[in-house]
């Protein structure tokens, strides 16, 4: 939060604020897949793997290139916590911060999910969402946002002095990644990162700037679908939130189920290939 101010204002302070904003990464360059020609596809997909994301809990599953996945709202409001990897390579994976940067902080059809640096490639491409109808509402909020981070049990402990609690998202998939990879608890938590927010709907306070959550509206029936650009491994928390309508890291919310299918078209769409890692030459200035 901004403090109480303290500095007076300079004479030009409203000529300062007035300054218009000037977008950080104009995007006209940024290579734009062909939406059609993913969504040419989805009407024959075959569905091959299918995941329940146990409430409180998280799972992982593999989502090979060229092909689909759908995160469904199973039996109730539910949102829940993404984390992508290269399936080959688990040092590659979402980087929610550039993802928002050239997408903005909620992200919807057509829009990319990009992976970390030195890769800085799209990893996945989202092709259909069935909550697009709700926008930015009066509060500034839209749902699948790019910039929380994932409630976590070193906040809870921070917050509620001292308190345990170990079904955060961000333990969740800890014990996750774990699992399905093999790697102790204290290396798959180096792996975890950043979340896309899948279902949550969020935004920033006017007066404070403060990242709020509310009541998600999702409903069954409703899913969130994306096209594998890479190999993918994806795990997913179903946030202890519930629909965070009142609170997160806790018992007391309604929490339910996450269901995931994973779906194979009957071809590549047309003219679609994996992109590369990115071309930059690493050199920094020195080579």
């Amino acid at each position: 939060m901004k403090p109480n101010v303290l500095t007076p204002p300079p004479p030009d302070a409203e000529a300062r604020k007035a300054v218009r904003p000037v977008i950080c990464y104009p995007v006209e360059t940024l290579p734009r897949p062909d939406l059609d020609a993913y969504r040419a596809l989805r009407d024959g997909l075959e569905p091959v793997a299918r995941v329940i994301i146990p409430a409180r809990d998280a799972r992982c599953w593999s989502i090979p290139a060229g092909h689909f996945c759908r995160i469904h709202c199973h039996e109730g409001p539910q949102v829940g916590d993404l984390n992508l990897f290269n399936a080959t390579n688990l040092t590659e994976r979402l980087y929610t911060g550039k993802t928002r940067a050239l997408n903005g902080t909620h992200v919807g059809r057509g829009d990319q999910l990009f992976s970390n640096l030195p890769f800085l490639r799209p990893m996945a491409t989202i092709t259909h969402d069935t909550l697009d109808w709700y926008g930015f509402d009066a509060f500034g909020a839209a749902v699948h946002d790019v910039i929380g981070t994932r409630c976590d049990p070193y906040t809870h402990n921070l917050l509620s002095d001292g308190g345990m609690y170990h079904q955060c998202c961000h333990s969740n998939l800890t014990r996750a990644l774990a699992d399905h990879t093999g790697l102790s608890l204290t290396e798959a938590e180096a792996h975890v990162h950043d979340v896309l927010n899948v279902f949550m709907c969020t935004g920033f306070t006017r007066d404070t700037g403060q990242y709020f959550m509310k009541a998600s509206p999702v409903r069954p029936g409703d899913y969130l679908e994306f096209f594998a650009e890479i190999d993918l491994l994806a795990c997913m928390s179903a946030c202890p939130g519930g629909d965070c309508s009142s609170e997160h890291s806790s018992d007391a919310a309604n929490c339910h189920p996450l269901a995931v299918e994973v779906l194979r078209p009957t071809g590549p769409p047309v003219g679609w290939a994996p992109l590369p890692v990115s071309g930059y030459d690493r050199s920094h200035g020195r080579g």
